[in-house]
Formats: C-alpha cells, sequence, structure tokens
C-alpha cells in the first residue's frame, strides 16, 4: 500500500455567508493522497471541487468562507490551525496552482521572464541565474525557443501556451503537490490533448503530485491514478480510476459517464442527468 500520509483530508465542511443565508459548499468530505499520486476530483460545476482545491491551502477569502469542521494535515501538519507566515511558505513553494484562465491569471502588463522569475525569487531566493532558470522550465513545459520568448507578453502568445507558461511558473517552485483546475476547459480539444499529456510526463520526470479538477470524465483515464467524484459538496464515490470507469456505482459517476460522446455511438442528444433522483440517493 502507499503511504498515504503526504496529504490528507479528514471531515472537510466549508460553508460561504451570503446575504441570502448560509451555503454548504463543502459537506464532510474525506481522502488521502500519497506522494507523487495523481486524484481526480471530478463533478460538475457548482459541485464543490474547486472550493476544495482552494482549501487546501486557505485561499479561500475568510469571510465569507467559513471552515465549519476538519482537517488538512500536509504531513501531518493540520493547514487549518497554521500561522500565516506558515501559510506563505506552502502556498507555491509546497502546493502550487494552475488555472482553466490562463489570459486572467497572467498579468498582461509584465512579460513571461519577470512573471515566472517572480515566483522563483519568491519561494528559491538561493537561484543566482534567473533568466537561465526560466528557460529551463519554458523548455520543460515545451515551448519552443523559450529563450526568445522571455520577453514576450501574455498577449502574444496562444491560450494552448500560456496554459504551458502557467505550468512553467507552477513548477518552477517545485512543489510537492500540483492542483490543476480545470486547466483544459478554456482550450480546443487537440491542445486538450497535449495539455494532460505534458501534466502525465511533467510527473513522472519530477515524481509531483497532482490533484486534476475537471468536470470531463473523458480526459482523466491516461492520467489519474484514482478518483473522487463530487455531486453537491459530497464525495459520492471513490476509487482507483480504472476501477470506477470500468464500473460505477453511483447513480451521479454513472450519468457522467454517460455524458460522454463515444466515437460510434448514434444519439440525437447526450443523456440528462436527473438532479432530483440523484439528490434522494445521495
Amino acid at each position: 500500500m502507499p503511504d498515504q500520509s503526504f496529504l490528507e483530508i479528514k471531515n472537510l465542511a466549508i460553508d460561504f455567508a451570503t446575504e441570502g443565508g448560509v451555503v454548504e459548499a463543502v459537506k464532510g468530505i474525506s481522502f488521502s493522497m500519497a506522494r507523487g499520486e495523481t486524484l481526480a476530483i471530478v463533478g460538475e460545476s457548482g459541485s464543490g471541487k474547486s472550493v476544495t482545491g482552494l482549501a487546501l491551502t486557505r485561499l479561500l477569502p475568510e469571510p465569507p468562507a467559513i471552515y465549519k469542521s476538519g482537517e488538512i494535515l500536509l504531513d501531518g501538519q493540520d493547514v487549518l490551525k497554521m500561522p500565516a507566515n506558515d501559510l506563505r511558505k506552502i502556498r507555491g513553494a509546497r502546493i502550487a496552482y494552475i488555472f482553466q484562465e490562463p489570459s486572467t491569471s497572467l498579468n498582461p502588463v509584465f512579460t513571461i521572464r519577470n512573471q515566472i522569475a517572480e515566483a522563483i525569487k519568491l519561494h528559491r531566493p538561493e537561484v543566482r541565474d534567473l533568466d537561465a532558470e526560466v528557460i529551463q522550465y519554458l523548455d520543460l513545459v515545451g515551448i519552443v525557443d523559450p529563450a526568445k520568448r522571455l520577453h514576450d507578453y501574455p498577449h502574444q502568445l496562444s491560450g494552448g501556451m500560456q496554459q504551458r507558461v502557467m505550468i512553467a511558473m507552477a513548477l518552477s517552485c517545485q512543489p510537492e503537490l500540483l492542483v490543476a483546475d480545470e486547466p483544459t476547459t478554456a482550450l480546443d480539444v487537440t491542445i486538450q490533448k497535449q495539455i494532460i499529456d505534458q501534466l502525465r510526463e511533467l510527473k513522472e520526470r519530477v515524481q509531483m503530485a497532482i490533484i486534476l479538477i475537471t468536470h470531463n470524465f473523458g480526459i482523466i483515464g491516461g492520467i489519474a491514478d484514482r478518483v473522487a467524484v463530487m455531486f453537491r459538496g459530497k464525495i459520492v464515490e471513490y476509487g482507483e480510476t480504472h476501477t470506477v470507469l470500468s464500473n460505477p456505482q453511483h447513480p451521479y459517476t454513472k450519468a457522467l459517464i454517460e455524458c460522454i460522446p463515444q466515437p460510434g455511438q448514434k444519439r440525437r442528444r447526450l443523456a440528462t442527468i436527473d438532479h432530483e433522483a440523484l439528490e434522494a440517493a445521495v
């Protein structure tokens, strides 16, 4: 059995205080991860996936976020009890993020070089040759002629290249865990595959754990070791990816997999999800 002590989430519950009342976003979820493992968190919009990912380093603003219960144990230390100084040491350095919209994540008025170098200076002050380090990580994520891209601005890059820059920025901090929140949603299908292949290759090369947050079961088969399926703030199915894909147990998991278009499948419409029936099954 792999060592599960790297990251453990125990009975995590998160509410949001709104003008209309308290919204229960995450409802007592638990899971664990080993070093170097890839976990896919799958569910539709509003299921609590992104809230879970942001909670790992307490990036959710408090208020409106309220951590109602639970523990987030990183090597046995509870993130929810860490002082601000300790949180800053794990954000980026130990747990890094890439998000679905690189065009909004990158600063339009700074060059690619400046944005990646800033992350390196903050988390790895021992690095002396920043340009060489930036070039190394741009090359690692498949940017062609990285030295010529140093002084480009985000608008000069395609969406796929912008996302590769975001991955390079995250990797340059040498994190133990990369949280990839819908990293391919804004990209066309061909680029989606390239990014997922890139993440899989990087996982093997740098021995980094990955949490892949997605609504798309179709992209997890070749990268995720295990999958957690979230529905309305709860994990309704959890297991090895090949087992869940080949023999889903929960009706919500079955409904999500049924929504994946299959080559040669003749269907006028994609399957719909009966939320009321699924709510009763949770």
